[in-house]
């Protein structure tokens, strides 16, 4: 596991922000937001907790093969890890349960919950904000994360302009509450912003795209930004959870170590990572039924440092 300093983290996050501004919906600093606190805050709110059903909103047309991807990591969050090859997406989420410690709460148990597909765009192939939330309505509404999962020619508000996922939280209803996800396909707007490292960057150093595991590189862009944003939904579901910073902007669990894979990553340089080779596809995280997967490091809290699992 490789760990960086948080003065290193700050300098890379500075130049990441610049090369990679999409890069799972982290904002451009400021000048004046260069300032930053030196490890996170637990402010006190509630976290997501027990057993939690992530349930996937499939909106316009993905091949069956394109969602058991998905699908597949979500089951690898919480597989037995003396099951799975190491290092593996469980290891990886084990990362994320140390925010539960520190704020001395259980963490949740995430299950793969109902897939609603919505083929036709009944909403239409441009969608707005409230639009994903209404979409995301679809999903139970306790104890769940509803994932609503955008294909490459559906158009989201700030979709490759500003993110390339975002999350969020239902109001406060007698019907109950929950945490809702979006994650766009970028395989046709914008590859090389939000699928990176497995397609070509537009900005910064040009480094040749690494090989997806999958063999799709939206769908492998995908999942890289769900992982960051579901590390989020469960340590600050409803913005008052740990994050850095101001709650305006926050930087969460993921989205504070942007563009690092592996050990020795650096802007345009995604770390070193484990080479399947019979594919020649890069990754760090074995995965359910074969899956092999890149996922972002964490921010650990303990040593205010980015942990990736390589």
């Amino acid at each position: 596991m490789d760990s960086f300093s948080h003065s290193t983290f700050l300098s890379f996050f500075l130049l990441s922000s610049l090369l990679f501004p999409c890069s799972f919906a982290v904002r451009i600093l400021t000048a004046a937001e260069e300032k930053q606190p030196d490890a996170f805050t637990y402010h006190k709110g509630v976290l997501l907790s027990g057993p939690i059903s992530v349930n996937l909103v499939w909106y316009g047309k993905f091949t069956a093969s394109q969602r058991a991807v998905v699908s597949d990591f979500i089951d690898s969050l919480t597989a037995a890890r003396e099951q799975n090859l190491q290092p593996s997406v469980s290891s990886w989420w084990a990362m994320a349960e140390k925010y539960y410690t520190q704020a001395s709460a259980t963490p949740p148990r995430l299950t793969l919950g109902d897939q609603i597909l919505d083929e036709d765009c009944s909403l239409g192939r441009s969608l707005k904000n409230s639009d994903i939330e209404a979409l995301a309505a679809r999903g139970r509404r306790r104890r769940a994360i509803n994932v609503v999962l955008t294909a490459a020619d559906v158009a989201v508000e700030g979709f490759c302009m500003s993110r390339c996922g975002t999350h969020g939280s239902s109001p406060r209803s007698k019907s109950g509450r929950f945490a809702y996800i979006w994650v766009g396909d970028s395989a046709v707007q914008c590859p090389g912003q939000c699928a990176w490292p497995y397609h070509q960057p537009i900005y910064g150093p040009q480094a040749p795209p690494l090989v997806p595991p999958s063999g799709d590189v939206g769908v492998d862009g995908m999942v890289m930004n769900l992982a960051s944003m579901i590390a989020g939904a469960v340590t600050n579901p409803f913005g008052n959870g740990f994050f850095m910073g101001p709650n305006t902007a926050p930087l969460e669990a993921a989205t504070a170590c942007p563009g690092i894979y592996g050990k020795g990553a650096y802007p345009g340089y995604a770390g070193e990572l484990l080479v399947d080779p019979a594919t020649g596809s890069s990754y760090n995280a074995n995965g359910a039924h074969g899956r092999k997967y890149l996922l972002p490091a964490i921010f650990d809290p303990s040593t205010s440092s980015c942990s990736s699992l390589v």
